[in-house]
């Protein structure tokens, strides 16, 4: 065990990651009186979208706005902070945690709730990474509203490329799919794509183009453009797992049609994974989570953390009060 001359702070959960899964989670732990530290560095997922949809009552916000209220939140009960990044957790002797940090000190938990989200990892296409979040999109109830009317177009990059024109026709009636590197559908695909008129563009797309700050098209790599004004990815969904691999957590692959999509930590329905004391919430373990989403897993994985710990506080009662005897 690794030896350190400054005492830790200790507390009853420590919660790594700041989002919405974080946040909700620690609230719901300092309303239960529980003693709670959030490691968080500053990294969220949505930094590049402009509003948060789909959040009842919260719709429309910037991201960091909600976030900030959060934080407000769970300060108000108590809760603390750290911007930092939690770079390794190793279980303690006895029972709970000990958190390395990057800059500061190390800090432990009797407890852990992990919710560190995921990466997207986009097509390597010149410019897409610059509009992220903005007119290169992949979630149609994230931004369909915003992207309604307008010219889309679908880069093919997985399996769910001909699902995702058809779903995006929900929003316009001017959907293209650029196979780029995909192959040709098959002919009830084509039918299908047909029926709702939209159309398949052949050929590589080899950059974006942009016009008056916003995106204008794409161009394929013979020179040909494709006139859009939104353009749908499917990015590769890849869990920020590095502090559970510390810990023995492995992420494992998810697939759709046979395919890698992404990654996550398993977990239970509560959020609690293979390692007791440790829980996950949000985008680390179920990639299709929305910021409610992950808010509503965050509560739900504290509530069962407040459960075990209270059956521990009883067990040590127990244990102390006959001990006392």
């Amino acid at each position: 065990m690794v030896a350190h001359a400054q005492e830790e702070r200790r507390y009853d959960v420590v919660v790594v990651g700041g989002g919405a899964a974080g946040l909700s989670g620690a609230l719901a732990l300092v309303r239960a009186r529980r003693s709670v530290l959030v490691i968080d560095d500053g990294r969220p997922r949505n930094v590049m979208a402009d509003r948060t949809h789909n959040f009842l009552t919260r719709d429309g916000m910037p991201p960091g706005e909600l976030l900030a209220a959060g934080r407000a939140e769970v300060a108000g009960y108590g809760g603390e902070f750290v911007s930092d990044e939690a770079v390794a957790a190793e279980p303690q002797e006895g029972s709970g945690f000990r958190v390395l940090l990057a800059a500061g000190p190390p800090v432990a938990g009797r407890r852990l709730l992990v919710t560190t989200g995921l990466v997207d990892e986009l097509p390597e296409v010149p410019g897409m990474a610059e509009r992220w979040g903005r007119d290169v999109l992949h979630c149609p109830y994230c931004h369909g509203w915003e992207a309604r009317d307008r010219a889309i177009a679908v880069l093919a990059t997985g399996p769910l490329a001909c699902r995702q024109a058809l779903m995006w026709r929900q929003w316009s009636t001017d959907v293209t799919l650029l196979l780029h590197a995909s192959p040709e559908p098959g002919s009830e695909e084509h039918e299908r794509l047909a029926a709702r008129g939209i159309a398949i563009v052949p050929g590589r797309v080899a950059g974006l183009e942009v016009a008056d700050g916003a995106l204008a098209g794409v161009r394929l790599a013979d020179g040909r453009r494709v006139p859009c004004q939104a353009l749908v990815v499917e990015p590769r969904f890849t869990a920020r797992a590095g502090l559970c691999a510390s810990l023995g957590l492995s992420a494992e692959v998810e697939r759709s049609a046979g395919e890698a999509v992404g990654s996550s930590v398993p977990a239970a329905g509560s959020g609690a994974t293979d390692v007791p004391g440790v829980w996950v919430a949000g985008n680390i373990t179920s990639l299709s989570d929305q910021v409610i989403g992950a808010a509503a897993a965050g509560v739900q994985a504290a509530q069962a953390i407040n459960s075990d710990l209270v059956d521990e506080d009883t067990r040590l009662a127990v244990a102390n009060r006959r001990g006392s005897g």
